[in-house]
């Protein structure tokens, strides 16, 4: 069995001028996403994807620095589509997270629908391991509410925010064939 990694963006610089998928890092983000280098399975990654989204982009580069590894973007890792909403003041923002998580075949408020955000994020990985070759480790940087969708698809367990993590910058590693057996067992996210 060959592992990955999903890592999710640090703090973001909050604009509600901008569209939520354009933000970036924020300077804590930014030092934040810099830590990813130093965590003890950094150097034996040798690709990293992520998601189009400007901030894990950002943590992306950080995490690649000067090494010489290959970054694929890849635009349907994205985070669940909240377009309908767009920016949403933090109270309300976690209040329709919170619906989002426990009605996951609604639509609340127009947000993308959980269980569609888990199929696009499963199919996505999958399709990303693909193209890698099997015994090589990947880093995924991307966005929390998929990355726990993620996480509950690979435990089998249903969707849930009791799995979400606490901030964002944290990191799970699992196993390439969990997308397939769902033989996870219990995963908890490691903040940087």
């Amino acid at each position: 069995m060959t592992w990955c990694v999903y890592l999710t963006h640090p703090e973001v610089e909050i604009d509600p001028s901008v569209p939520v998928p354009d933000w970036g890092l924020s300077d804590i983000g930014k030092e934040r996403a810099k830590k990813a280098q130093d965590l003890p399975f950094a150097r034996d990654i040798r690709d990293v994807v992520s998601s189009a989204e400007t901030k894990a982009v950002e943590t992306a580069k950080a995490f690649v620095g000067d090494q010489d590894l290959p970054l694929h973007v890849l635009k349907f890792l994205h985070e669940n589509d909240r377009s309908a909403t767009g920016f949403l003041p933090p109270e309300k923002f976690e209040e329709t997270a919170d619906q989002f998580f426990a009605n996951p075949r609604e639509s609340i408020r127009g947000w993308e629908r959980a269980t569609d955000a888990q199929t696009r994020i499963v199919t996505g990985i999958r399709a990303a391991i693909r193209g890698i070759k099997e015994e090589q480790p990947v880093l995924f940087t991307g966005h929390g509410a998929v990355g726990t969708l993620l996480m509950c698809h690979l435990m089998d367990a249903p969707i849930s925010r009791v799995y979400d993590q606490k901030r964002g910058g944290s990191w799970y590693r699992f196993e390439k064939d969990w997308l397939t057996s769902q033989a996870a067992g219990t995963l908890s996210w490691t903040e940087l």
